[in-house]
């Protein structure tokens, strides 16, 4: 029986163009999730999301390719051999870069966002050129100090739990930022957080 021993990370940022692509289907969003919770077989995936099997291969290679789900193991079933399949992250976070791709899922991600906010009682007012600003400033902000260099460090930790190692990632990336790129990084998440109070309006 084979058993993946690479440990799931915490945390992944998505550069990728293609898996910003990817991850513009709702269903192959819904297998994300689905592994993220638990290791499934691609007979079980396609039972819980009621499409056939050979759609949810089909989606699965695509995520394999541009490293959001894996083989986690396989088990051997009479003369058949089942994989097992698992997301490669518990958490994945979108770097929007400057690919009209990237750009375009950050656009959609940040309007899903907005209206989400919405429903909470804000009244938020924007159109498309202040989502286009939120996509600068956002993509700014993850050029600016966020780095991955911590994340298999971090997946390595068997004796912390998921949301600790989130909390251990924000205190590494902070103590590892020169006081130059600290002050960046401060005055461009004031300049998001005015961005977002001047769409709000009374």
């Amino acid at each position: 029986m084979f058993v993946s021993e690479v440990a799931v990370k915490p945390i992944k940022t998505i550069k990728d163009p293609e898996a910003f692509q990817l991850l513009g289907d709702e269903t192959r969003r819904k297998i994300v999730f689905l592994l993220r919770v638990k290791e499934m077989t691609v007979s079980q995936i396609a039972a819980e999301l009621n499409i056939t099997p050979q759609a949810v291969y089909h989606h699965i290679k695509k995520l394999q390719k541009v490293d959001m789900v894996e083989v986690a193991r396989e088990e051997r079933i009479g003369h058949l051999i089942e994989s097992y399949y698992r997301a490669t992250a518990e958490t994945f976070t979108c770097s929007f870069g400057k690919t009209p791709r990237s750009r375009e899922f950050a656009r959609e991600q940040i309007t899903t966002v907005l209206n989400a906010v919405k429903k909470l009682g804000f009244n938020l007012q924007f159109d498309e050129s202040k989502i286009s600003q939120l996509v600068e400033m956002q993509r700014e902000l993850d050029e600016c100090c966020s780095s991955g260099k911590f994340e298999d460090a971090i997946a390595d930790l068997d004796d912390v739990d998921f949301l600790t190692k989130q909390t251990v990632q924000k205190y590494a990336e902070a103590i590892s930022m020169s006081n130059e790129e600290f002050a960046r990084n401060q005055e461009n998440e004031k300049k998001f957080r005015d961005l977002l109070l001047s769409l709000a309006k009374e």
